[in-house]
């Protein structure tokens, strides 16, 4: 995914190069206002922001006034083997949240300091395609400001389309703690202007039912699936209640033909009464490739999840 992202990025001698202090925040009206930054971290990382009995955490959120979340273990955002942390309330309590787990982070990865140059990272954010665009800004115009503003490199990823349903990109920030600051202080500023924006904080890790047993309908409601799966190599069974094995199916098959199509996977459905073990639903083999794999089940569990909406209602 990082390979292909565009080119938006700060020359190597001004990332170098000590900025001034962090902007402010455009109106106090969007300082105070809630808001919420996603990020990318490794599982191994994510067990150091959460701490020993979960101990990090709690002090992060105590020293910063910020909520801080975290997608469950095997919770990834799609295409990566990251985890997803989720800071929300104001700009400044979530820029203090940010900078204690990027430090903490720094601190884990035992960089000795030098005088000449900092240590410089990427960090990932997770920004909704519909409010990319404010970031860029008309011809480039805004991400450049930001860039020069901040000393960081910043590059915004194309959508990726291989994953059904996913409407997020990531923008990677490049440069040293204080830049990486700067930078998201002044993305964040700018997304709070976005009216898009600030629903997206009531389901934070959406995309996580492609893969789990957890799937959002459109409107953030989250709808619980029982996490009946058997894996095997290049297939997966999954179990969907009787009652819902219809919208899987279609009429004449044709929502199973379609998702079949779509994601390139081979679907079979039990017959009648040959449940998975110990319940209802019946068994959905999914076969192909483990990215075909993927989709055609997201499509699966999105089917009985606006079934389940339209119940909810």
């Amino acid at each position: 995914m990082e390979s292909t992202e565009s080119s938006y990025m700060s020359s190597p001698e001004a990332a170098r190069k000590r900025s001034p202090p962090p902007p402010k925040s455009p109106t106090s009206e969007n300082a105070e206002k809630p808001t919420y930054a996603r990020f990318l971290v490794s599982n191994a990382a994510a067990g150091s922001v959460i701490g020993k009995g979960g101990l990090t955490i709690t002090e992060f959120q105590s020293k910063s006034g910020a909520r801080i979340q975290l997608s469950r273990n095997h919770e990834f955002f799609p295409g990566t083997s990251d985890r997803i942390i989720m800071v929300s309330g104001a700009i400044d309590d979530i820029l203090k949240a940010v900078e204690l787990i990027l430090a903490k982070l720094l601190d884990e990865l035992n960089i000795k300091d030098n005088d000449d140059v900092e240590p410089r990272t990427k960090v990932r954010l997770i920004v909704s395609n519909s409010s990319c665009g404010s970031i860029i800004g008309k011809g480039g115009a805004t991400i450049k400001s930001f860039i020069e503003g901040s000393q960081a490199g910043i590059k915004i990823s194309p959508q990726d389309n291989n994953f059904y349903g996913l409407n997020d990109r990531l923008v990677t920030v490049t440069g040293t703690l204080d830049e990486q600051l700067r930078a998201i202080d002044l993305i964040l500023s700018k997304l709070c202007e976005d009216s898009y924006y600030s629903p997206a904080m009531h389901a934070p890790f959406s995309y996580a039912a492609t893969y789990n047993s957890m799937s959002y309908a459109p409107n953030g409601a989250g709808v619980k699936f029982p996490n009946h799966k058997e894996d095997h190599s290049n297939s997966i069974t999954i179990g969907v209640s009787d009652e819902h094995i219809g919208l899987v199916l279609g009429r004449g098959g044709r929502n199973i033909m379609e998702i079949s199509q779509v994601s390139g996977a081979r679907i079979k459905i039990s017959d009648r009464g040959d449940f998975m073990s110990g319940t209802n639903d019946r068994k959905v083999t999914i076969m192909g490739s483990q990215r075909a794999i993927h989709q055609a089940e997201s499509m699966i569990l999105q089917k009985v999840a606006n079934a389940s909406e339209r119940v909810m209602d």
